[in-house]
């Protein structure tokens, strides 16, 4: 019989809490719901009115895996979705985890979380770009952060605040909080930004998805600002051989990263970070610390 239990009131079934999800670490569910309940207050904010795509690995990083948007079978009603528009599909209902009693749920599901750069009250008007920096062997982090921080300066001068976090799985991404923008705007912006970085740094930098183009240099996908597509969320699990998390990190760390370990971060890792760095992508959420989106040349 699965374990009940109550959260802020809500009754909730808890399973296979023994089950090992990452055999190279023994890594349990249990100590994965753990991890989500009390990292919650930094990963909750995140979440808010993002209508949710999970990747779901119910057996571990070396199971099925599977992406789900719509509102999965069997959800509580209690949980909050909302309806999102889809230009070929019509619209959808798609899960928000507004709360801590619903990030439970979702993580009993063994999940990656993962958001649109948009909320539920504005779809498709962006209020954060994101630039997802994709390693091509045997490039890694390592060349990642020398193209991160050449974007750094970019984004800066024109008038964006950018801040950085793993992917949790070999690269980095930049997000920068916007005023709202259209999707296809911001996507605009964010590929002409590729294309110079790649003029810019052409040892080092793509704008092409061209696999052939890709080994030993740092692809800079720019295509997650559109509406249609999402992003894994910071503090989030990811389903990896061991369980490594999207962390929020320093620009002073990724100047001096010099080894892939040096920023890649277990969720055993996460808590004493927030201690010593505290809440990283907070001015994230201020929405004071919105920027305009310079127009096009």
């Amino acid at each position: 019989m699965s374990p009940i239990t109550i959260v802020e009131g809500r009754r909730l079934s808890l399973t296979n809490l023994d089950k090992v999800l990452y055999p190279e670490t023994g890594t349990t569910k249990g100590e994965v719901l753990h991890y989500c309940t009390t990292t919650a207050d930094a990963l909750l904010p995140h979440l808010h009115d993002r209508p949710l795509s999970f990747l779901r690995y119910p057996d571990g990083p070396e199971g099925q895996r599977f992406f789900s948007k719509n509102v999965p079978p069997g959800t509580p009603a209690w949980v909050q979705t909302c309806e999102v528009p889809h230009s070929t599909s019509g619209p959808t209902r798609q899960v928000l985890l507004q709360d801590l009693p619903a990030l439970v749920w979702a993580a009993n599901l063994v999940v990656e979380l993962h958001t649109p750069q948009w909320t539920s009250r504005a779809p498709g008007l962006a209020d954060r770009l994101v630039v997802d920096l994709d390693p091509g062997a045997p490039a890694t982090i390592v060349e990642c952060c020398v193209a991160a921080r050449w974007l750094h300066e970019r984004l800066a001068a024109d008038g964006l605040e950018v801040y950085a976090k793993t992917s949790g799985s070999k690269g980095l991404h930049l997000v920068a909080p916007i005023e709202p923008t259209p999707s296809e705007r911001t996507t605009a912006y964010a590929k002409r930004l590729a294309a110079e970085a790649a003029r810019a740094l052409p040892d080092l930098v793509v704008d092409k998805m061209t696999r052939s183009l890709r080994p030993g240099k740092v692809f800079i996908d720019f295509s997650q600002n559109a509406a249609a597509k999402t992003t894994a969320v910071a503090y989030t699990l990811r389903a990896r051989a061991t369980p490594t998390v999207s962390t929020p990190v320093t620009w002073d760390e990724i100047a001096d990263c010099t080894a892939p370990e040096q920023l890649s971060f277990l969720f055993s890792e996460i808590a004493p970070r927030r201690e010593r760095h505290g809440e990283l992508h907070a001015p994230l959420l201020d929405p004071d610390r919105a920027r305009p989106l310079p127009k096009a040349a």
